[in-house]
């Protein structure tokens, strides 16, 4: 596999503060909070406009860091991880607090301030749990729990390291949109179908072990208890109108994530090798993209291919492929999950890449209708 050419930078060469940039929602959610109004507005601005313009501006990060610099010459990265939980915590409940017994503003400018809090959960909050829990520390991993626990979402850890990882592109994997799939149809068939998912892969684990699913190490109860105790929380705070709006706020960041989701896989399917069999994952199976400045504010996710492929490499190290190796996407992830809420524009724009995708990787492919139909069976073994 070909990386990108550009030359890659050494050790000592990676730097940590570029991405520290993600700390300014911290400034724009007090913003907000404080003075309402149009200054609402502000984040969901910085996000979705002024970050794309930038990317523009700035264009590609291409570089690729040495993928065997050790944890210690990381600190700042990680560190930048492990303190987010409590910046979180309390931006979502010192909001509250503000909002119940101080700020005096109409409905709209209260759900417009919560609209922000989740997108700030979504774009930071949920990335950086996602990183976490990939991790083989287990404060790592608990942090991320709680983290999603802040946006009643916790079953995503198990559906996104034993459903999504293992089954990606194939018919078991919840979260990768079919072809011509709309978003409004993926994000509903994702809400109703992805608790399941995660249950029945926990009950399977559980079951090579020779225990029940009920049993109380199964994880699923973990994430229900921290959920439980946020929204108690909520409830201490602003009663059943607290509760409301926290539920809100874990809606927006869900529907960000579900959207982050959409983009990294439309289309693209891992080829049947027949008897419920399926290729390995590989790089070409995820959609990428190298734009600089969001790939700091979402601490390269964006590197999607390279994550795939190394789940446990730390985010400052996930390298970038050549075009000719991984399908790209034309901008960074905010315009493109802009558009996914658009489905004719999406597939206007993506359903030609998708088939130009096939005729790349698998041109000896000439019948693609079982991929479409949803008629290939699921993976052999899949819980």
């Amino acid at each position: 596999m070909t990386l990108a050419t550009e030359s890659p930078t050494n050790k000592t060469g990676l730097s940590a503060w570029p991405y520290w940039m993600t700390l300014s929602f911290v400034p724009l959610v007090a913003l907000a909070v404080l003075y309402g109004g149009w200054v609402v507005l502000l984040i969901p601005f910085y996000g979705w406009v002024l970050m794309p313009l930038l990317d523009v501006i700035l264009g590609k990060d291409l570089r690729n860091p040495d993928p065997d610099t050790p944890d210690a010459e990381l600190f700042w990265f990680r560190l930048l991880t492990w303190i987010w939980f409590p910046v979180q915590l309390m931006l979502v409940f010192g909001t509250l607090y503000y909002l119940t017994y101080v700020g005096q503003y109409s409905s709209l400018e209260t759900l417009g301030i919560m609209f922000g809090i989740g997108v700030t959960t979504g774009t930071v909050g949920i990335v950086y749990a996602h990183e976490l829990f990939h991790k083989p520390n287990r404060v790592e991993r608990g942090l991320g729990d709680l983290l999603m626990a802040l946006v009643l979402y916790g079953h995503f850890r198990t559906e996104h390291m034993l459903v999504h990882h293992p089954y990606v592109g194939t018919p078991r994997d919840t979260v990768t949109a079919r072809y011509n799939e709309g978003f409004h149809r993926a994000f509903a068939r994702v809400l109703l179908t992805g608790f399941g998912s995660a249950w029945r892969a926990e009950k399977a684990m559980l079951a090579r072990r020779k225990r029940s699913p009920w049993h109380l190490s199964n994880p699923i109860w973990k994430y229900l208890v921290l959920q439980l105790v946020f929204l108690g929380v909520a409830f201490a705070i602003g009663g059943w109108v607290g509760v409301g709006l926290f539920a809100f706020q874990a809606f927006v960041a869900i529907w960000q994530l579900e959207l982050t989701n959409y983009v990294e896989h439309y289309g693209l399917t891992r080829k049947h090798l027949g008897d419920g069999k399926y290729e390995p994952v590989k790089a070409h199976h995820s959609w990428d993209s190298a734009h600089r400045v969001s790939g700091l504010l979402l601490i390269n996710l964006q590197r999607h291919a390279d994550h795939h492929l190394h789940p446990m490499r730390r985010f400052p190290l996930l390298q970038v492929y050549d075009e000719t190796e991984v399908p790209m996407l034309p901008t960074g992830y905010p315009p493109m999950t802009a558009l996914a809420m658009f489905p004719p524009l999406w597939r206007r724009m993506f359903n030609p890449r998708v088939r130009a995708w096939r005729k790349q990787f698998y041109p000896e492919i000439t019948d693609w209708t079982a991929y479409k139909d949803g008629s290939l069976p699921p993976p052999k073994g899949a819980g």
